[in-house]
């Protein structure tokens, strides 16, 4: 069961459009008809008035069939009745067979369960495998994550009532049948597997079954039984794996049909589209700030980002906040947050739903209005290519507006001992990506800039013969440290107790090296705009 709202959306991605009765859009659909020439007693919440040689007769067949929605081609009716039924009109170049396929795929398959995706008789089927089998059945997906399960709850055990109030199966339940073996065995068997009783973990036992399209590992179903399954019971699990299998098929495609839709309408967005508001709206989203999340996947980057793409859509698009599409190796996400906190919880509720090895990388934009998203695409894949650099980079936003950072560093390549900056930096790098907080774009501009201007600096665009590429030369032949000292005394403005105190040297020795390293270069330290030049050329020389 949808609302016509939802028919519309989705419909919207092919050009099919609401004509009049705009207050039906919460009705609710629950089958589906087409005009039967031999039987006039066809009804239906939605008529797909094939054969209607004009809108008014479609309409009259409509009604006739108790519709509350009627689906045409051609050109719109010159006149709506306000009691009759509500017209989509779908464009002459969208074929019958495509509309059907759709409407047919949301109205009776894209029904919503308490996991997300899945058609609501998953549940009834849940219950009657109970009822044949004799025990409390939970069927899962591939993840491990709950789709459906039965009410009765015979033979039901504390494991499978913490499963079913987490939807997934917990950490340590999946630890213990991955020790001894199950998952291996339904992955390689179609052959049930009895799972022994562990009272520890408040398991009375379980037989699990394999539910599978081909070679292809869908899920899986769960019986709770304290001994192996035989005779007829078996069988009846293992039939009802098949029938599961029909489901999720089918509950897959309609997915897919869905994650299409969706995913051509974020991409006209993120492009740029005359009609955003229009697109906004078939999304379901409201026009208020928006952050743009880029994200790429690594182990396996193809699969492990198509795993990251389909959990970002899994669930209606009414019960999750954002929507999503694929272009080229980067996931982007439109979320109606203003805070970047908000996006990194989007971004951290991904991660723990994908598998331990899959490890992922992630940009935000900053708020961005509806016309604003394209350039908020660009700024999310800058802050992604931020994130990627390394941890380091990442947190540059925050560790460089820290007291001492660039002297703590600085002091370890002067071979001075090091300080907790510089420790924090080394074990962020140790601990990899997953470490370092997705940077957002109004928090780490400056940092973008910064990495700009060393991008310049590598293709050999800065200026070969400036005081600070003298330095730099004379530091290389001579070992000395002038080019350190000079950051340090134009970040503390000329004050030399402050810049020695950064190098952890004595003021004389700040004050000698400037005068030295005025021998060496001219640096004109009281010109304004010279200083500011150094300053620009020295963060580009940073790594």
């Amino acid at each position: 069961m949808i609302t016509l709202d939802r028919l519309v959306n989705v419909l919207g991605g092919y050009g099919v459009r609401l004509c009049g009765r705009p207050e039906t859009r919460s009705v609710r659909l629950r089958s589906v008809a087409m005009p039967d020439p031999g039987d006039d007693r066809v009804t239906g919440d939605v008529l797909l008035a094939v054969g209607a040689s004009s809108p008014a007769e479609a309409v009259r067949w409509a009604v006739a069939a108790r519709a509350a929605v009627v689906v045409v081609r051609g050109q719109a009716p010159s006149a709506l009745d306000d009691q009759g039924p509500a017209v989509l009109l779908a464009d002459p170049s969208v074929s019958w067979s495509q509309l059907a396929g759709v409407v047919y795929g949301l109205v009776l398959e894209g029904r919503e369960t308490a996991a997300g995706r899945g058609p609501t008789d998953l549940f009834a089927l849940a219950d009657a495998l109970a009822d044949l089998i004799g025990g409390a059945v939970t069927i899962e997906d591939g993840l491990s994550r709950v789709l459906a399960y039965s009410r009765s709850q015979q033979a039901g055990d504390p494991a499978r009532l913490e499963t079913i109030l987490v939807r997934q199966v917990p950490d340590r339940l999946h630890e213990l049948f991955r020790a001894r073996g199950v998952f291996a065995r339904l992955e390689a068997s179609d052959e049930p597997v009895f799972v022994e009783p562990d009272a520890g973990n408040g398991l009375t036992g379980r037989m699990a079954v394999a539910v599978r399209a081909g070679r292809e590992l869908l899920g899986s179903v769960w019986v709770t039984c304290d001994r192996p399954l035989t005779g007829a019971r078996l069988r009846a699990l293992a039939d009802g794996a098949r029938t599961v299998a029909l489901h999720l098929l089918r509950s897959r495609a309609s997915a897919d049909l869905e994650r299409q839709v969706e995913s051509d309408l974020v991409v006209r967005l993120l492009e740029g589209t005359p009609d955003a508001a229009t697109v906004l709206s078939q999304l379901g989203l409201a026009p208020r700030a928006m952050r743009v999340v880029a994200v790429r996947a690594h182990a396996d980057e193809q699969a492990a980002l198509l795993l990251a793409f389909e959990r970002a859509t899994d669930g209606f698009g009414w019960s999750r906040p954002g929507r999503s599409a694929l272009l080229g190796t980067t996931l982007y996400t439109i979320l109606p947050v203003e805070q970047a906190d908000a996006a990194r919880e989007w971004v951290a509720a991904l991660r723990a739903g994908l598998p331990p090895q899959v490890g992922i990388t992630a940009g935000i934009s900053a708020p961005a209005a509806t016309a604003e998203l394209p350039a908020g695409r660009q700024e999310a894949d800058e802050c992604l290519a931020l994130h990627e650099a390394g941890p380091r980079a990442a947190d540059e936003s925050l560790a460089l507006h820290g007291a001492g950072r660039r002297a703590a560093d600085e002091s370890v390549a002067l071979r001075e001992p090091g300080r907790r900056a510089a420790d924090e930096s080394l074990a962020l790098r140790e601990a990899g990506p997953r470490a370092a907080a997705p940077p957002a774009y109004d928090e780490s501009w400056d940092d973008i800039l910064l990495r700009r201007l060393r991008a310049a600096a590598r293709a050999g665009r800065t200026p070969a013969r400036s005081p600070v590429s003298e330095l730099r030369r004379h530091d290389a032949r001579h070992a000395t440290h002038f080019v350190a000292t000079l950051r340090a005394w134009l970040e503390a403005q000329g004050d030399l107790a402050v810049a020695a105190e950064r190098l952890g040297v004595h003021p004389n020795t700040v004050r000698n090296r400037m005068r030295k390293m005025a021998e060496v270069t001219p640096l004109d330290l009281d010109d304004a705009r010279k200083r500011l030049a150094m300053i620009i050329t020295l963060a580009a020389y940073e790594v």
